[in-house]
């Protein structure tokens, strides 16, 4: 009985045998030894940092102010493609990075072994002028915020002494203890002073919000002392607290705010029922 498999002729078998025990190797632009594929899928990444493209990887001295780096690159890839596998080396951002090769500029678009790339080629890699001046406007915000803030936080901790004495002061008048009277001035004028401190302070972003906490802070306990003034010239008097209210009207011409209600419009109405009768 025969077998319905196909039979295979001597050299689809010692072809199948190469293919088993020969197999043709490649180095990856990181190192990594791979089996060389005759046709790479459309757009697999020939390296392991990212770029594209099947040629044979060309070693790259890649020079970033004062250090000095290697890196392989597939030789087709483009510059735009060797801008990513740089990125991962310097840390700084491919579309922060400008490539001078040979003293010019390349594109992204350019690929490497148009423009002349071989072993060993050297490379220059400079930042962005606008992508480092926004750093440095960066960095000076951010050296300004925390400038603020610490300027805040030393009020902050003026401001907590003054309020525990504040709360002393506070249980004694409740208390009906008769206080002097520059034991409440005095705090109130120290609290005004950090309040002048406050608002020489030049803030933004978060150190902005923390001053204007302060602030409404310190006006709080300023506030509170005034009470308290108020109510130790009489320490016996009552704990109910009374309000006085005036109001100041403003009249203008038309009458509108004026304390004197309007005189009355007489109106007339008449009344005629003129009744239609139907059969």
């Amino acid at each position: 009985m025969k077998s319905g498999r196909p039979q295979r002729g001597a050299g689809e078998v010692g072809s199948e045998k190469k293919e088993r025990n020969e197999i043709d190797w490649e180095m990856r632009p990181c190192g990594m030894l791979v089996q060389r594929r005759e046709e790479e899928e459309e757009g697999d990444a020939a390296g392991c940092d990212g770029a594209g493209g099947n040629g044979p990887p060309v070693k790259i001295n890649v020079s970033y102010g004062s250090s000095q780096h290697e890196i392989f690159v597939p030789s087709p890839s483009t510059f735009g493609e060797m801008k990513h596998i740089v990125a991962k080396r310097i840390g700084l951002d491919p579309a922060e990075q400008r490539l001078l090769f040979r003293g010019k500029e390349q594109e992204d678009e350019e690929h490497l072994h148009l423009a002349g790339i071989k072993d060993n080629s050297k490379v220059v890699v400079l930042e962005n002028p606008a992508s480092k001046e926004k750093k440095l406007e960066q960095s000076q915000e951010s050296e300004e915020v925390s400038r603020a803030s610490e300027a805040v936080a030393g009020i902050r901790a003026e401001v907590d002494k003054l309020s525990k004495r504040v709360a002393e002061l506070e249980v004694l008048v409740h208390d009906g203890t008769k206080v002097e009277e520059k034991k409440i001035v005095e705090p109130t004028e120290l609290l005004m002073r950090q309040l002048l401190k406050l608002d020489g302070i030049e803030a933004q972003g978060e150190a902005r919000v923390q001053r204007k906490a302060e602030v409404r802070r310190v006006q709080g306990l300023v506030d509170q002392l005034d009470s308290l003034k108020a109510r130790n010239v009489n320490p016996f008097s009552s704990r109910s607290n009374a309000v006085s209210v005036t109001t100041n009207w403003e009249t203008f011409e038309s009458g509108v705010g004026s304390l004197n209600a309007p005189p009355p419009v007489s109106s007339s109405t008449a009344v005629t029922n003129d009744w239609e009768q139907f059969d």
